[in-house]
């Protein structure tokens, strides 16, 4: 998977939404109701660095992977970046993307909710 095409798979999931966030922070936030469950780095040198939320065991077991690493600031809150998201298989990366993106939903007050379906 391209990270164009993850971009595109993070954009279909219901009530999501692109931020752009220019400089200093350059990236790229997928959202749901302003619940954060992916983004991209879009400045050089890290360039379509992937980041997103996972269990704490796939921390550890994602951690321990090469090409992957704790995301900065946000790796005690369980947010691991893939720095080459080619790397990994297309089922497995549309997995940690669900489970990121149930995490934000799960987050969400019973009303918000119901407003994305």
């Amino acid at each position: 998977m391209t990270s164009d095409e993850l971009k595109q798979f993070c954009a279909a999931l219901p009530g999501a939404q692109a931020v752009l966030y220019g400089a200093p922070s350059n990236i790229l936030v997928y959202e749901v109701s302003g619940k954060k469950f992916a983004y991209f780095k879009t400045s050089t040198p890290e360039q379509w660095r992937f980041s997103l939320r996972v269990s704490a065991e796939r921390f550890i077991e994602l951690t321990d992977m090469p090409g992957v690493k704790p995301a900065r600031y946000m790796g005690r809150f369980h947010w691991v970046t893939i720095v080459d998201v080619a790397r990994f298989p297309s089922d497995y990366l549309a997995e940690l993307v669900q489970d990121s993106y149930a995490r934000a939903v799960a987050s969400l007050t019973r009303a918000q909710r119901a407003t994305i379906g």
